[in-house]
């Protein structure tokens, strides 16, 4: 599968209806619509926004950063299609998001998922994010688990369009 990643503002109707297939796979693992602490990203507060498309413009994943302070932002809302999974998609929308971190000049990735997303906590793991102790509005929440990356230019990948050989 081939697909290019493309900034998007926050209301595209491709990245909503990514976001809204999002919500709907974590309702349903954790069994409530209930699920998310800290207040939920929206156009105010999102910095960026990444879309990735197949060649044929069908949207399949997106990913989005929040600025948290002057070196550190999180992502929020990395998703990608269950067709389109295994590709190299969630990787290339991760790497797109640290080098705009690093254009902007935040230094630190921050990021929530869940204990009830195995799958995720894996990836980001791989990825070189390592777990930290719950932050900002996600202490005490017994649906969080964070995870933690610090950037410099040459620790961020180059993204690529194409799948992974």
């Amino acid at each position: 599968m081939l697909w290019t990643i493309e900034p998007r503002p926050w209301d595209d109707p491709a990245g909503a209806a990514l976001r809204a297939a999002q919500r709907s796979e974590l309702d349903a693992r954790y069994g409530t619509t209930d699920h998310e602490p800290g207040t939920p990203p929206s156009a105010a507060d999102i910095d960026l926004f990444l879309v990735a498309l197949t060649a044929d413009g069908d949207p399949v994943g997106c990913g989005a950063l929040r600025r948290l302070d002057p070196a550190t932002a999180e992502v929020k809302r990395m998703y990608v299609a269950p067709a389109a999974r295994g590709c190299g998609i969630s990787t290339a929308i991760l790497r797109a998001l640290e080098t705009a971190a690093l254009d902007h000049g935040w230094t630190t990735i921050r990021l929530e998922t869940g204990p009830a997303q195995p799958d995720a906590m894996r990836f980001y793991e791989r990825e070189g994010y390592h777990e930290i102790p719950l932050f900002g509005a996600y202490i005490g929440s017994d649906l969080s688990v964070c995870y933690e990356r610090m950037l410099t230019p040459g620790n961020s990948l180059p993204v690529s369009s194409r799948p992974r050989p």
